[in-house]
């Protein structure tokens, strides 16, 4: 992947915002998103930061707003001291009951054996489709990455760094088809996650 050194989340979002894509956020707060665990949360010049001291529970940085079929880039970098942390995107996403800090819905999943693969949280609760290895043995797990998912009615997309890791068609009935999106600090060790350039484009 060529590298881009953006300012903030709105160099990045001024890069990526064409053919109809627009910033999925206000690049300066956290105002456009529901947020459970405040101290966990920063923006650091327009970069969404999520610092895990190690957590008992898994923490979703969550958008007010439903997306059902769309086109999300986001930039990403994982800091994983321990070699064992997780993370990913999570999409078509409902809350769970309070007060647990669950989601119920689709992930772009991210660390460990989950790179590039395509998870169901707390419904499925399984991995729905995996990346190839020759995809995930040319990521820079410590740099910046670029993931992307497509979802437009039962099929869903994913890609990193502009190599398909899914192309997922969801035959189950009652699957929701929308719904919020949000970064995620999973439980365990020690983590820091930055997102940048973090665009969206209906479809």
């Amino acid at each position: 992947m060529r590298r881009r050194e953006f300012v903030g989340l709105a160099a990045g979002s001024m890069a990526f915002a064409q053919g109809g894509f627009r910033p999925l956020w206000n690049g300066r707060d956290l105002t456009d998103f529901h947020v459970d665990t405040a101290e966990l949360w920063r923006v650091e010049e327009g970069t969404i930061v999520g610092r895990s001291p190690g957590i008992r529970y898994n923490e979703f940085l969550r958008t007010k707003k439903s997306y059902g079929d769309f086109h999300l880039k986001a930039e990403f970098q994982m800091t994983d001291p321990t070699g064992k942390a997780n993370s990913g995107i999570q999409f078509r996403s409902k809350e769970t009951e309070p007060p647990s800090h669950e989601v119920v819905g689709y992930q772009a999943d991210l660390g460990q054996n989950y790179w590039g693969c395509l998870y169901d949280e707390s419904r499925r609760r399984k991995v729905l489709a995996q990346a190839p290895e020759a995809v995930i043995a040319k990521i820079d797990k410590a740099g910046w990455n670029l993931y992307e998912i497509e979802a437009k009615g039962p099929r869903i997309v994913l890609r990193l760094n502009g190599a398909v890791t899914v192309d997922y068609m969801e035959t189950e009935a009652g699957i929701e088809q929308s719904g919020f999106i949000a970064l995620q600090l999973h439980s365990g060790p020690p983590l820091e996650m930055r997102w940048r350039g973090l665009v969206v484009r209906e479809l």
